[in-house]
């Protein structure tokens, strides 16, 4: 008999304590962010043909993405509707650890998203906030791109 109350209070304890934490969710700006001083989300290449249906070839800056680390941007560089490169413009380094995660993750982001060519790609063990602002940010530089 005691160890099903010991039991019974245990379990309790334990739900109790899961309902009690909070979901984990992306930092939104407050109040709208603006674009960094001296960067542009706009393409900063020719677009796409007027009447054609070939998709851009040039550069093409990302939005600034916020995330709770610090924002992360990128720009694209598409060739024949295929992404050949991505330039990294901004990433968090406020602190040493920011500059850690960074240097680890973004070599491995930019090498899965040239290999699939597209935004589609996994995160990073590790450094999910800036893999999320990656993604995000190259995604609207495909979409410039009208990849």
């Amino acid at each position: 008999m005691r160890r099903a109350v010991l039991a019974a209070a245990s379990t309790s304890a334990l739900v109790v304590l899961l309902l009690t934490l909070k979901p984990h969710q992306m930092a939104t700006p407050v109040g709208g962010a603006a674009p960094p001083t001296g960067t542009s989300p706009a393409p900063t290449g020719p677009a796409s043909p007027g009447g054609g249906s070939q998709p851009g070839t040039g550069t093409y800056t990302g939005d600034p993405v916020p995330t709770q680390y610090g924002t992360v941007q990128v720009a694209a560089t598409v060739k024949a509707g295929k992404l050949t490169a991505v330039k990294v413009i901004q990433v968090p380094s406020g602190n040493g650890r920011d500059q850690q995660i960074a240097a680890y993750a973004v070599p491995r982001l930019t090498k899965e998203a040239l290999a699939s060519h597209s935004a589609h790609i996994d995160a990073v063990s590790g450094a999910s906030y800036t893999s999320q602002g990656y993604i995000q940010s190259l995604q609207s530089a495909l979409d410039r791109a009208g990849v």
